[in-house]
């Protein structure tokens, strides 16, 4: 068994003010996404778009939060929160959703894109490539906050969480941050070149996003208020479920858009 490194999630407080680690990982996810992105168009020719590119990831990333926020609400404690309104602005206390954020930076990004009149999917296939980062950052800040721990195991690199009793547990953020960010951002990153249709980066990162992130949940302890659908199947199950069949049918749309 290791041992639990406990890392206060407070970096420091002025006053009230406090300045999180799960906070900073989503600064630093923002500005590794713009750095990666410009140097995506740099090699093809397109600086001149940086400004758009500045525009969409900054408004993109309040799309990211406000989704990922009232995401975690909804999908998760739907009762908890619709009898307690006042509180699903309090981001500070924790709760994020990466599904709601995904809804959240998409929507944003393709509103903007449109009043731009600019490709949403060259956007898209250009911004997805980097997406994996925020989750390998994302996890890293769940980790460090001791939340969203697995299920007990007598795996020798299980450990003991501060809010998840005496049992050893499997460390699950760090598997996802391993496999849904570090692996699956390598796979997209050596993939950004290929000359595909528009649109199929997204797709691909969909497809495997949502196969994996499926498997994981069965690690997973799960906490949300209605515990397990039919008996076995977690809201993350459901949503990544979801997110696989969205990319499966965007495949086939991005085809026979192509054919007609």
């Amino acid at each position: 068994m290791l041992t639990y490194p406990k890392i206060d999630p407070v970096i420091f407080q002025i006053g009230p003010l406090q300045v999180r680690w799960y906070g900073l990982m989503y600064v630093i996810s923002f500005v590794v996404s713009l750095f990666l992105c410009r140097y995506q168009l740099k090699e093809r020719g397109l600086l001149e778009k940086y400004p758009l590119l500045e525009n969409l990831l900054f408004y993109s990333f309040i799309g990211l939060i406000v989704g990922a926020r009232i995401g975690f609400c909804f999908f998760y404690y739907p009762d908890y929160f619709l009898a307690h309104p006042w509180e699903i602005p309090a981001i500070w206390k924790g709760g994020m959703s990466f599904h709601g954020g995904l809804i959240g930076a998409i929507t944003v990004g393709y509103f903007y894109l449109r009043k731009k009149r600019e490709s949403f999917f060259f956007w898209a296939d250009l911004v997805v490539v980097t997406a994996p980062l925020g989750l390998f950052f994302g996890r890293i800040g769940n980790f460090i906050n001791g939340e969203i721990y697995g299920k007990p195991t007598t795996l020798p690199w299980a450990m003991v969480f501060p809010g998840g009793g005496p049992l050893p547990r499997h460390p699950v953020q760090l598997y996802e941050s391993l496999f849904t960010g570090l692996m699956l951002f390598l796979i997209l990153w050596f993939l950004r070149k290929k000359s595909w249709r528009a649109g199929s980066k997204v797709a691909l990162f969909f497809i495997l996003y949502g196969i994996l992130r499926f498997f994981f949940e069965f690690l997973r302890e799960p906490a949300q208020s209605f515990s397990l659908l039919w008996g076995w199947m977690t809201m993350g199950q459901v949503l990544s479920a979801i997110m696989f069949l969205s990319g499966c049918l965007l495949l086939v749309y991005i085809r026979r858009k192509k054919s007609f």
